[in-house]
């Protein structure tokens, strides 16, 4: 059996499932790879993806500039032969 299958983009795939097979709620659209469902009127909201961030964009989250400056200052010691 074919069953409809619709994703926000409005995109209809149409997969084949056996007859006794168990039909998912979802399925992934082909052509755009957004989740697609079975009602035409309600398809599922497409992912939200983040941007990408850089490794320094994650501490930047988690230090402050204070704390920064702190670090910079440990590792230049070390380096200098101070500690």
């Amino acid at each position: 059996m074919r069953i409809s299958f619709w994703c926000s983009n409005g995109h209809e795939t149409q997969p084949s499932f056996a007859g006794d097979a168990q039909v998912p709620d979802t399925w992934d659209c082909p052509r755009c790879g957004f989740p697609a469902g079975k009602d035409r009127d309600s398809p599922p909201d497409p992912p939200r993806t983040e941007p990408y961030k850089t490794h320094l964009a994650y501490v930047r989250e988690r230090r402050s500039d204070a704390d920064g400056e702190a670090i910079l200052a440990e590792a230049l010691a070390k380096l200098r032969g101070e500690i």
